[in-house]
């Protein structure tokens, strides 16, 4: 695999001329370079009027590598061969270099350039690329790659300080202008005879000195993985005498006009933070291959940026993640979710979560009441779609807060803090449905919106929070999880609690501090708010989700709706989780050794003739048995009936004695004693029978079956089963039967 470099954009604050004349004092010798032995002109051409020079050398380069490395080579030298280019009338210097030493084995190849600053021509821009192909190297390809480049980003940092070193030189000496060269004569004009500092005189030795500079970055990484590349780290690496004041301190206007995918160090350093070079190289490397293949608009910097962080900066792996969130922002038009995403009412009463103030590190800092949300219903309210709309627009908002944030306090800040109170959380919260739509969610978000959490404060954590920790832990990465900080009890309060991460005076009043924070209490959401399938759909444009967790079906007077699980070995265990939508009826569940042939049902309506099933999950209706089924033969009865009534809703799960196919089956059971109870019907029930049939029910149901080998020995699996989510709705009864569970709430 060949290994790539590009530096972002150094900028010197000194005029080209001056930096030349600091390049030149690094040579013929320099202790500052310590790998580079010499080098012998191959080849030197001078234009007439002497505005171009160029020189090729050979270049001897010390192989600082292990003895047993030098040993297999057979060398202790590498050679080098550099072409530079100084154009005088343009201001530049063309730097080219390749190894001559083990062409064959391994490629090396390397470009740097100085020029004048693009707004400034009393600045000085230096670039430099660079690549490594080791085809081979006697059985070490991968531990030479490895160490050399190692070595070459070391040596690019070190090299920093030698045009600093020789600049800060010729600035005491008294130089402080060099004059620039004249087409009316053959040679710049020289400040003092007698030194070395001219222009004319630069124009080759300088030249070449630089060359070398590169050559011997390019020769240690390649040939010679240990060989320090001082020469090319020192161009790599010159920056300004102060670069941390200095940048710091650059125009913003300035940084803009620089091509897009041309960043400036100092740029990264204050909007991006510290980086190392090879992470420098490869965030502009993926916005560079941005901007070419990807039309339109791209992420900013510190998005880029997230994704390399989330790929431990792995080029073809961060962009692999970045072309898919990419190509998924497009075809759900996510860059216009908090344009066109309208807060649904019962989110804005319902929904425990909201932004409060910031942490001491000036990160945006968000707080999510989990413990009082009423996550059943809102799922049921409002369903999947709309949950998952509502924590994209967070995410989004959060990402324009980060960068406002970093405007505000002067330092990069591309992260924001979590504080989730767990007060209240128990085993409701654990309802299956409810995890599962938590778990696809944290799906979306880790795969669009990587690195975005700076720390996740957990308090008040309750005796039930590690069997929701064991359900969520494995969908979260492990970079997310090392920034979990989870305090159970009263722990958060004093020393080493909240006041370490987040200031006292903006401690939220629910958690005893004296802020008070305008996050929704939340409460239990009322049934009469929950939709069908059907309606949770209604008001999607574009669907993130093509499928949902819930279907719906209808259950008519002689056709009930059934099911079909197909169990492979014992002690699997089936779950369930329904509301009955209208009209009542009864739960069955039975066995058969058989697959039962699947046919579709009519529709059937109360006044007109029976009209096709649809493939929709809204008038779904299936029946399995077939009438020439004999119960306690072909098909037996596993669970006791269980009569439901309109309103309630039910969880519960089965043991699996025997391999087979399970059959969970909704029986029409009649309509409401409250429609039915009255001799003289309403006008209203009279529309109603006109349009409705009066012997259809309706159910909105989940189900899904764990192998036995993933509760076995545990029953955290079960408890969410268990939870008696139900309790949210005040009366709970309970039904168990033989090994199975059912629970029931009106």
């Amino acid at each position: 695999m060949v290994q790539q470099y590009q530096s972002p954009i150094r900028v010197y604050k000194h005029p080209f001329e001056m930096v030349m004349a600091a390049y030149e004092k690094r040579f013929p010798t320099c202790l500052l370079i310590p790998v580079f032995l010499g080098s012998d002109k191959i080849g030197e051409t001078k234009s007439v009027d002497g505005a171009v020079h160029i020189v090729e050398r050979r270049c001897k380069l010390n192989v600082d590598a292990p003895r047993l490395l030098k040993k297999i080579a057979g060398v202790d030298y590498v050679y080098f061969i550099q072409k530079n280019k100084l154009d005088w009338r343009d201001r530049t210097l063309m730097i080219e270099a390749h190894n001559e030493s083990f062409s064959t084995r391994i490629v090396v190849n390397e470009t740097c350039s100085y020029s004048v600053h693009p707004e400034n021509d009393d600045w000085t821009c230096f670039e430099q690329t660079a690549s490594l192909d080791i085809k081979s190297f006697f059985g070490f390809e991968s531990t030479v790659e490895k160490v050399a480049m190692k070595q070459y980003t070391a040596n690019i940092n070190k090299g920093k300080e030698v045009i600093e070193f020789y600049l800060k030189e010729i600035i005491d000496s008294g130089v402080a202008h060099i004059p620039r060269w004249e087409p009316s004569c053959t040679t710049p004009t020289a400040m003092d005879p007698e030194a070395v500092l001219a222009p004319r005189r630069l124009t080759i030795d300088s030249v070449s000195s630089q060359s070398i500079v590169s050559v011997e970055a390019a020769t240690s990484s390649a040939d010679a993985p240990a060989v320090p590349s001082v020469t090319d780290c020192d161009d790599a690496g010159s920056s300004d005498p102060l670069p941390c004041a200095s940048n710091a301190a650059a125009s913003p206007d300035i940084l803009a006009t620089t091509p897009d995918y041309r960043l400036e160090a100092d740029y990264i350093q204050r909007y991006l933070g510290a980086l190392t070079p090879l992470q420098e190289s490869c965030l502009i490397r993926l916005r560079h291959w941005l901007q070419d293949s990807h039309k339109g608009k791209i992420p900013k910097d510190e998005h880029i940026l997230r994704f390399l962080r989330a790929r431990d900066f792995s080029f073809e792996k961060a962009k692999e993640l970045m072309c898919q969130s990419l190509s998924w922002r497009k075809q759900y038009q996510v860059d216009y979710v908090l344009e066109t995403w309208t807060l649904p009412t019962e989110l804005a009463e319902y929904y425990t979560g909201g932004w409060h103030h910031q942490d001491k590190d000036g990160r945006p800092l968000y707080i999510l009441r989990l413990g009082q949300m009423d996550t059943k219903g809102l799922l049921k309210a409002l369903g999947e779609e709309a949950l998952l709309r509502h924590v994209l627009s967070i995410n989004e908002e959060g990402l324009h807060r980060c960068e406002d944030n970093t405007k505000v306090f002067g330092k990069p800040i591309s992260a924001w803090t979590c504080l989730v109170d767990l007060e209240g959380l128990n085993m409701r919260h654990l309802w299956r449905p409810g995890v599962k739509a938590l778990l696809r969610i944290i799906e979306v978000v880790e795969a669009n919106y990587p690195e975005t959490l700076g720390r996740l404060l957990i308090v008040r954590a309750p005796r039930v929070f590690p069997v929701l920790w064991t359900l969520v832990s494995p969908f979260i990465n492990d970079n997310t999880r090392q920034k979990f900080l989870i305090y159970g009890g009263n722990d958060y309060q004093g020393l080493g609690g909240l006041v370490d991460y987040i200031d006292k005076d903006i401690v939220p009043d629910f958690l005893g501090g004296d802020c008070l924070c305008e996050v929704p209490e939340g409460s239990l959401i009322p049934k009469s708010l929950y939709r069908t399938e059907g309606g949770l759909e209604q008001g999607d444009d574009i669907r993130l989700w093509t499928e949902t967790i819930y279907q719906s079906a209808s259950v008519f007077k002689g056709a009930p709706h059934e099911i079909l699980v197909e169990i492979l070995e014992a002690s699997a265990v089936i779950m369930w989780d329904f509301d009955v939508i209208k009209g009542d009826v009864t739960f069955n569940l039975y066995h058969s050794k058989r697959s039962p042939p699947v046919t579709p049902r009519k529709e059937i309506g109360a006044t007109a003739p029976p009209a096709p099933a649809t493939v929709t999950a809204s008038t779904n209706n299936v029946q399995l048995i077939d009438r020439s089924w004999v119960l306690g033969s072909d098909y037996s009865k596993v669970e006791s009936p269980l009569v439901c009534r309109e309103g309630e809703s039910i969880q519960g799960s089965h043991i699996t004695r025997w391999p087979g196919f399970y059959i969970l089956q909704w029986r029409f059971q009649g309509m409401p004693s409250s429609v039915t109870s009255s001799n003289l019907p309403r006008v209203d029930d009279v529309l109603a029978t006109l349009q409705v049939s009066s012997h259809k029910c309706k159910v909105m149901y989940f189900t899904e079956v764990l192998a036995s080998r993933d509760f076995r020995g545990s029953m955290t699996s079960l408890e969410s089963c268990h939870s008696g989510f139900s309790q949210l709705s005040g009366v709970t009864t309970s039904s168990r039967q033989s090994a199975s569970s059912s629970m029931i709430s009106r």
